[in-house]
C-alpha cells in the first residue's frame, strides 16, 4: 500500500506565502498596530441594551394599549427590565478594564443601559409618591 505524497513545488510555496503576508497586513493598521476588537464585556453589555430597549418598547405598547391601567404582572417586569439595565451597565464596567481594546461597545452599552434604568427609576419613584 503506497501512499503517493503530493509534491509541493517553489510555486505553490511562492503562493501560499504571498497569501500570508496579505492575511498579515491587512490585520495590521497604519502604524504598525495590530487592530484591537472590541472589548467581550462591552459587546454582551450591547446586547443587554438592545434587549432592555425592545422590552421597555414592548411595556411602553401595552400600557398604551391598555390606557394606563396596567396590573402588577407589568410592574414586576420593569423591576426585571431595570436589573436586567443594571447588569448592562455592571459589563460594561467591566469591559471597560480589558486591556487593549476598542471600548466604543462599552461606552455605548453603559449609556444605553444606564438612561434606561435612571428612566426606569424616576418612573417608579413618581409611582411612589403619587
Amino acid at each position: 500500500m503506497l501512499i503517493k505524497k503530493k509534491l509541493v513545488t517553489e510555486e505553490d510555496r511562492a503562493k501560499a506565502l504571498a497569501k500570508a503576508r496579505e492575511k498579515q497586513r491587512r490585520r495590521i493598521t497604519k502604524y504598525g498596530q495590530a487592530k484591537p476588537r472590541h472589548a467581550k464585556k462591552g459587546i454582551y453589555s450591547c446586547c443587554y441594551a438592545f434587549v432592555v430597549l425592545l422590552l421597555l418598547l414592548l411595556m411602553f405598547q401595552i400600557s398604551f394599549r391598555e390606557k394606563g391601567d396596567v396590573g402588577m404582572i407589568l410592574g414586576f417586569a420593569g423591576l426585571g427590565t431595570m436589573a436586567l439595565a443594571g447588569i448592562g451597565v455592571w459589563l460594561g464596567g467591566r469591559g471597560m478594564k480589558e486591556r487593549e481594546k476598542n471600548y466604543i461597545t462599552c461606552k455605548v452599552g453603559i449609556g444605553i443601559n444606564l438612561a434606561v434604568f435612571l428612566g426606569l427609576t424616576a418612573i417608579f419613584i413618581r409611582g411612589f409618591v403619587r
